[in-house]
């Protein structure tokens, strides 16, 4: 049991390590394509990356691929989402940091408790606290002279919104419906859409698309198709919350290689503002919950 524990929580570790490193591929990529044909192909590729694994995990357990209405408006609903968030966070690169893109990003950790409150779940006081240390750590590390934000921390921070509806909708249709099959429309579904945004606001040259090919790849197969694969084999059986912190690494990770890669350096206030963030979601999540325990009946 407890190997298999450990094992979960390396698979967790080794996923957050590679959606932080891939904001540096989302980064580098527009050096050579605009933000919407970067995650139109790169998502391309998450698909194309999957479709054999669906097969193969279908091929073994000898069950026949469902899909139905409910499944893709599953995925599509979750491939909407998707767009809204990846676009957003794209967009925003071009005027932040991957620092503060990966911490602000991060904070869906909290406002997914927060938006349960629009389907009657019960949020407690260990997310308004954490809540309020991120907006704090946040003020830190976003708000410049003048009581300036970058408007790309604006854009992160509205992101982060459509990833913890994102987050929501994936909670209700993976239990319902084939995870990766799921994940496959999805993918899909976002590629048609930056696509088609692409098409229409940006320029698409083959030559570009030829020298962005390395970050795609890395950001298409690695980051999507793995990324996502490692996620779903590690959460099997795994408690959401302890999922949730290590997951939230990602912000952590992101930082360390916009350092190392990027040479990205913030001032002392920035750290300050990273500490208080990831200490805020953190606390959201590690806060103990009441158990309610039920009244035994007596005759």
């Amino acid at each position: 049991m407890r190997t298999q524990a450990l094992r979960a929580d390396i698979l967790m570790l080794l996923t957050a390590i590679i959606w932080g490193s891939a904001f540096i591929a989302q980064r580098a990529g527009m050096d050579f394509i605009g933000p919407f044909l970067f995650s139109g192909l790169r998502f391309l590729l998450g698909a194309l990356t999957l479709i054999p694994v669906l097969l193969l995990l279908h091929r073994f357990s000898q069950a026949s691929i469902q899909i139905n209405r409910q499944v893709l408006l599953g995925g599509g609903l979750m491939g909407l989402l998707l767009s809204i968030g990846i676009n957003l966070q794209q967009v925003g690169l071009l005027f932040t940091s991957v620092t503060n893109s990966g911490f602000i990003t991060g904070l869906y950790v909290i406002i997914v408790p927060i938006l349960g409150l629009l389907f009657g779940e019960r949020t407690h006081i260990g997310t308004w606290m954490g809540a309020l240390l991120a907006v704090a750590g946040m003020a830190l590390l976003s708000i410049g002279d003048n009581f300036h934000i970058a408007s790309g921390d604006w854009l992160q921070l509205a992101g982060a919104f459509a990833w913890g509806a994102h987050v929501l909708v994936v909670g209700h249709y993976a239990n319902r419906h084939d995870a990766t099959l799921l994940s496959i429309i999805q993918f899909l579904v976002c590629a048609v859409i930056s696509l088609t945004l692409a098409v229409l606001f940006e320029p698409i040259k083959a030559d570009s698309i030829v020298s962005a090919m390395p970050t795609l790849l890395y950001g298409g197969i690695i980051a999507a198709g793995i990324g996502y694969t490692l996620q779903v084999v590690a959460q099997r059986g795994a408690i959401a919350s302890h999922a949730a912190v290590l997951f939230s690494l990602e912000a952590v990770f992101a930082a360390l290689f916009g350092a190392w890669l990027l040479d990205e350096a913030l001032a002392p206030r920035g750290y300050v503002g990273c500490a208080l963030m990831f200490a805020g979601m953190l606390l959201a999540q590690l806060w103990p919950k009441k158990t309610v325990i039920e009244p035994k009946l007596t005759n």
